[in-house]
């Protein structure tokens, strides 16, 4: 699995980014085919700091992408792994539903 970390108008700390990566790791209990991961970190102007994580996955024959906003770029990271999570497993059960019928 390939993780890309890109902030827009920042820099992004290692220890944001280490964050980043274990989140990222998480996944791979719900689908062991997950081929690339882009996450893209921006934020809106400083005075409404609004901060949003926008992560696209790569499966075989499937691209899913979410976005979170929220105050704190952790808490925009862990609601779109959450989001990715309800999302690969959907596409887990209807491969099972595929294979059975």
């Amino acid at each position: 699995m390939n993780i890309k970390i890109t902030s827009r108008k920042f820099r992004a700390k290692e220890s944001l980014k280490n964050f980043i990566k274990d989140e990222i790791k998480s996944l791979e209990k719900f689908n062991d085919q997950i081929l690339d991961v882009d996450v893209i970190l921006s934020y809106t102007k400083p005075e409404d700091s609004i901060k949003t994580a926008e992560i696209i996955l790569q499966i075989p024959h499937k691209t899913i992408s979410v976005v979170q906003s929220s105050d704190d770029f952790e808490k925009s990271v862990s609601g779109a792994v959450d989001k990715l999570i309800r999302q690969l497993e959907k596409v887990k059960t209807k491969r099972i539903a595929r294979k059975r019928s």
